[in-house]
């Protein structure tokens, strides 16, 4: 028996995830997500798909983050009707995410004089396609194909996608978790595969460790209320915002630092919050245990939850010292940007970046140490103190990556290196070939491959 792999989006970048699979007369989505940088690679988003989407059976997601998501109700817009398959968590999310991508995504593409990508009927009409299903819950998709999801512990929700087609498996690992997480339980061991494709964000770095980053976080927060500054942290509203709000929790509440105001001025950041609070049942055990033992891992004293735009406004008026955790992720749009205008240009103000900031962003200009940026319209100086830590990235390491082929490298017979750089697609390719033996490449966009099974 024969498939067919389409890489339609996710290569050359870490972003835009796209993989069709032909199998005899059926084809499926892999992730049907957004590609995210500067203008060029915004552009690619309004680029008609390079398959037929009236043609396709079904859409498996593997989670939430918009880079995988982004795209689905254009993808309905432009004629899918399948069904659409994800765990119950990602279904929990992808609401509000939606409704915020619509929003941002309405007021730049008018603002630039373009039609939006699509509107709310067919973000709507994705909706009502969505069928939720549980880890390691079989989907019999035709008599030769069944799709298994498993934990892959990145995000709330987060999967691998198992393909079992005929006599072999192929897994999909969407992206892989940095375990051990704040919250979440490890990536989960996928026995018996016979194909991987996998991301490479951090394909070519490496992290700190738990302890380490933890103790980095802490110093950051101690110095900035030592000199009376600011800190400013951008945060992506799923999982990175419901992490460090959990790891401050656990140092105010240690005694590790003082009571100072810290604000989570994001409406999107706090729905997927209240959506984090209702799924603790996916949590690791520690963080259970914590919940068991009566406390509210995502509250503590002064911390101010800013939904309304009043609320945002009036932080300017609490004296510093004080901590703004806000969106978007690579200050590329969000209320962060009020707060980097206002303080950037005061060096007792400290910008932390915890997540990956991707090519052609204000967050990637800024993190190789830009010192004048255009923030919404003006040219602001930056005299503050830009800081980056990297372990609390919601993705592996290139040594997590690489344990991870390690740990099936007795079955695998091709790895499939998307969803990175191209540095670090590379890096991790010929690590993988030089040090295992395995066939790994780095496919092309709109490339495909006919793998036997």
């Amino acid at each position: 028996m024969k498939a067919k792999l389409t890489f339609a989006g996710g290569t050359g970048g870490p972003t835009g995830a796209n993989f069709l699979f032909e199998m005899a007369e059926k084809k499926i989505l892999i992730d049907c997500g957004l590609t995210q940088g500067g203008e060029e690679e915004e552009a690619m988003n309004h680029v008609p798909f390079v398959y037929d989407p009236t043609s396709i059976d079904a859409l498996f997601v593997t989670h939430a983050h918009i880079d995988h998501i982004g795209r689905i109700p254009f993808l309905v817009k432009s004629g899918f009707h399948g069904k659409i398959y994800s765990t119950f968590s990602t279904r929990d999310l992808v609401e509000p995410m939606f409704a915020d991508t619509l929003s941002l995504m309405d007021h730049e593409q008018k603002k630039k004089g373009m039609e939006p990508l699509y509107d709310a009927v067919d973000v709507r009409q994705a909706l009502s396609l969505w069928v939720p299903v549980d880890y390691r819950q079989e989907v019999k998709f035709s008599d030769d194909c069944t799709i298994v999801f498993h934990d892959a512990g990145h995000v709330l929700g987060s999967a691998m996608i198992e393909v079992r087609y005929g006599k072999k498996k192929m897994l999909f690992t969407g992206d892989l978790g940095n375990s051990p997480s704040p919250l979440l339980r490890d990536t989960e061991f996928v026995p018996d595969i016979d194909y991987l494709l996998m991301e490479s964000v951090y394909g070519d770095r490496e992290h700190e460790q738990k302890e380490e980053r933890r103790n980095i976080l802490a110093d950051i927060i101690k110095t900035a209320v030592k000199k009376k500054g600011i800190l400013l942290i951008p945060v992506f509203s799923l999982e990175r915002t419901q992490d460090i709000l959990f790891e401050i929790n656990e140092l105010v509440e240690g005694g590790e630092l003082p009571n100072v105001p810290v604000f989570l001025d994001s409406p999107l950041g706090i729905k997927i919050t209240e959506i984090y609070k209702q799924n603790e049942k996916y949590f690791n055990a520690a963080a259970q245990a914590v919940i068991r033992g009566g406390d509210d891992i995502f509250q503590f004293p002064k911390l101010h939850f800013t939904a309304k735009v009043e609320d945002s406004k009036a932080i300017r008026e609490v004296h510093p010292p004080k901590i703004i955790m806000a969106g978007s992720g690579m200050s590329n749009g969000g209320r962060i940007l009020y707060h980097e205008k206002a303080y950037l240009s005061d060096p007792k103000t400290t910008l932390l970046f915890v997540g990956y900031q991707a090519v052609g962003t204000p967050g990637r200009l800024l993190e190789n140490g830009e010192k004048k940026v255009r923030i919404m319209g003006e040219e602001i100086h930056v005299r503050a103190n830009i800081v980056t830590i990297h372990g609390y990235s919601a993705h592996r390491d290139t040594n997590g990556l690489f344990d991870f082929v390690d740990d099936m490298k007795d079955t695998v017979k091709k790895v499939f290196v998307v969803m990175g750089e191209p540095k670090a697609a590379t890096f991790l390719s010929q690590r993988i070939h030089d040090y295992l033996g395995l066939n790994a490449v780095v496919p092309r966009l709109g490339e495909s491959v006919e793998l036997e099974f």
